[in-house]
């Protein structure tokens, strides 16, 4: 009985951080240890060329089941000799007040012209960058395909970079050659039929909804 009441009380410890707020996330290698990470908010390779405020190491954390499914969304597409390539899971809620706070200052041109070249700054809250990010709640991923034919992987076009705010993005334009269409419906049905529903503006953005989830925007940093 102490022993069972010690362990409980680890494992409390374990999912709460210095202020008592609990972080009951996980890590997604604990689940599939190779799937491949880019985390681009953890780096200066993203849209505000900083790295963003909360990611201290570049981590996929999602809930438990959202964690699964991915890692059998990853399992499914090596059997086939693809595989996923992650940008971003849980996102603190101090980096969306970030993402808000860089929409609303001036254009930087070079940025611009790598990521939203077709539309007006302004213009991209909120249907790309918002207030209140599903993200923060540890059950969203955005994520691209990889075609790992032996034992190296290389991203497959999917028509645009990740992070383009633009209707090239939306993941039925039209306008992508056959086999971008392509890649773009297989990672969509891969996802499909591990509970991830897409979000129609981003080919990239994901969020499990296969069962109940605590409806809790969190704001503990990746670390």
């Amino acid at each position: 009985m102490k022993t069972a009441l010690v362990i409980f009380l680890l494992y409390l410890l374990v999912l709460t951080n210095a202020d008592g707020a609990s972080r009951p996330l996980v890590d997604v290698r604990n689940h599939a240890p190779s799937i491949t990470l880019d985390i681009r908010y953890a780096t200066e390779n993203n849209f505000t060329g900083k790295r963003v405020a909360g990611y201290q190491a570049e981590k996929c954390l999602l809930h438990e089941p959202a964690a699964q499914a991915l890692a059998a969304a990853e399992a499914e597409l090596r059997g086939r000799g693809f595989g996923l390539i992650i940008y971003d899971c849980y996102r603190p809620q101090r980096a969306v007040t970030e993402f808000m706070a860089w929409a609303k200052a001036p254009d930087d041109p070079q940025i611009k012209a790598r990521y939203y070249p077709d539309l007006a700054k302004s213009t991209l809250v909120p249907d790309y960058i918002a207030e209140k990010s599903g993200h923060s709640k540890g059950a969203t991923v955005d994520l691209g395909l990889l075609d790992c034919p032996e034992t190296h992987c290389n991203p497959v076009d999917m028509g645009t970079p990740f992070d383009f705010f633009g209707i090239q993005a939306n993941t039925e334009w039209a306008g992508v050659s056959p086999d971008q269409k392509q890649a773009r419906q297989q990672l969509l049905d891969v996802m499909a039929s591990h509970g991830f529903a897409n979000y129609p503006l981003e080919w990239w953005h994901f969020t499990w909804k296969a069962g109940p989830l605590p409806d809790v925007a969190y704001d503990f940093p990746v670390e």
